[in-house]
């Protein structure tokens, strides 16, 4: 066996023991997550990427295991802007919280599902036609922009999807939960109630954010290996971090700013790949782009949370005048 067929072997060993461990002994059916759960099972899988990266360095070499690991926080980054848009749609559908982890499990593993057929297309278009970078390049610019200045008061409203009209169109939908059943049978036929909607509409935000995502983690590395593995690692933690950050999540302003520089500068990179081949090494390149991520993730929160410190206090006296 190759050295990469062992690491695909031990990714899916590990990847089935993780979600039979997750499933059997961290998660109950139809109970609520508590924070203290959801910090343990966030733990859990952060551990497990980070040992990922440490078997990525003993058998791949250091080259890829930081790519990795930059590929890795970029995803995760990115996974906390999908925590707000799922946390709009369990709000929308009035999904109890009995239900939260039964539908993100099953929308994570379609997630996971969609995200490898997209990668094996994307990676198979870059194989075949080269300058399909320079698009990724110019999308990734243009997403950065949009990121950066974007209105906070833009809302989004799941009911109004191209997803949710195509469902509602097709699709005999039930305006409840059916007692947490999928579908439902009502005169004979099948009625496909909130859940299931949910499910789709989780699956399908989480494909349109991969269209992000991907072609990132594709400016980092080309790597078949590092894509596939941090993609699946850091969509596995969504669950135990929706149910960590949802209290929070809001609360990180800046956040979205620090992630839309790291897609400019991503995107900036895989336009000028060529003049940059020529000036600096690969494995330089890798360590610039890990230490971008990091000060541009770390930067936003802590200044999020410096400026929600900082404005408490105005806050209140604006209230008082």
């Amino acid at each position: 066996m190759t050295t990469d067929q062992i690491v695909y072997l031990v990714f899916g060993l590990v990847l089935v023991l993780a979600l039979v461990f997750d499933l059997g002994l961290l998660s109950k059916k139809n109970a609520s997550i508590t924070i203290k759960q959801a910090l343990q099972q966030t733990f859990f899988w952060v551990s497990l990427a980070l040992g990922f990266f440490v078997f990525m360095w003993i058998e791949e070499g250091q080259k890829p295991a930081l790519e990795y690991l930059s590929a890795y926080l970029m995803e995760w980054s990115l996974s906390i802007d999908n925590i707000f848009v799922f946390i709009l749609i369990f709000n929308s559908f009035r999904v109890k919280e009995q239900y939260y982890s039964r539908v993100l499990l099953i929308g994570i593993l379609m997630a996971i599902l969609f995200r490898v057929i997209f990668i094996t297309i994307g990676v198979a278009l870059v194989t075949q036609f080269s300058w399909v970078l320079y698009i990724f390049g110019v999308f990734l610019l243009y997403t950065g922009y949009k990121m950066f200045t974007a209105n906070e008061d833009e809302s989004f409203d799941p009911h109004d999807t191209k997803i949710y009209r195509l469902l509602k169109k097709y699709l005999p939908l039930a305006n409840h939960d059916g007692g947490g059943k999928y579908v439902i049978r009502e005169n004979g036929k099948p009625i496909y109630t909130s859940l299931f909607v949910v499910v789709i509409l989780l699956a399908s935000i989480d494909l349109v954010f991969a269209l992000d995502s991907i072609p990132a983690v594709m400016g980092i590395s080309r790597d078949k290996l590092v894509i596939y593995t941090s993609n699946i690692f850091a969509v596995l933690g969504l669950r135990s971090l929706f149910f960590l950050l949802r209290g929070a999540v809001s609360k990180f302003d800046y956040l979205q700013q620090g992630i839309a520089i790291v897609l400019v500068f991503i995107g900036v990179k895989m336009l000028g790949e060529h003049y940059i081949n020529q000036w600096i090494d690969k494995s330089t390149q890798v360590f610039i782009s890990l230490g971008m991520i990091l000060l541009c993730i770390a930067g936003s929160i802590f200044y999020s949370m410096f400026r929600n410190k900082k404005g408490g206090p105005k806050d209140l006296e604006d209230g008082s005048l």
